[in-house]
């Protein structure tokens, strides 16, 4: 089985440029109109043909659904975030409560990003503050073996 997610955009050249350069992503499949990134996401522009939905009922600014992106060096992330003059920030940097930092914004064509620290780094800090697997585990709402789970994921 193969996942992915697809947004539908107004121009593929600048939508493409955006996310190369924010996320630092690569296409690795390209068809003009429709790209697919290496992390599973893929731009589609003139989506009403490719659906057959038209036009004036394709949303723009759809507040129930977000692409969300985990990184570990969240705050250089937020820098170059804050750099840029074309992102609308929902809100600044917020912490939940089991200890993850994030920051919602909208890209180019109005669709909802969530980027957070992973969650590898939010367990490794704590654990770097003297917290036991036990503490941290309750922390984050999890057990001892989601601790573990976490600190063998990927970055």
């Amino acid at each position: 089985m193969q996942f992915g997610c697809l947004l539908s955009v107004k121009d593929i050249n600048k939508a493409r440029a955006f996310y190369e350069e924010l996320f630092d992503i690569k296409v690795d499949a390209d068809f003009g109109i429709n790209i697919g990134f290496d992390c599973g996401l893929a731009l589609q522009q003139d989506f009403s043909w490719l659906t057959g939905i038209p036009d004036e009922e394709i949303k723009d600014k759809e507040n129930s659904f977000e692409v969300y992106f985990e990184l570990k060096d969240f705050d250089g992330f937020v820098d170059k975030l804050k750099n840029r003059k074309d992102v609308h920030l929902l809100h600044d940097v917020k912490e939940h409560g089991w200890g993850q930092r994030v920051i919602r914004f909208y890209d180019l064509d109005n669709h909802l990003i969530e980027v957070g620290e992973s969650m590898k780094s939010v367990v490794e800090k704590f654990l770097d503050q003297g917290m036991s697997m036990e503490e941290v585990a309750k922390r984050i709402d999890g057990t001892v073996k989601d601790v573990e789970y976490m600190l063998q994921g990927a970055e």
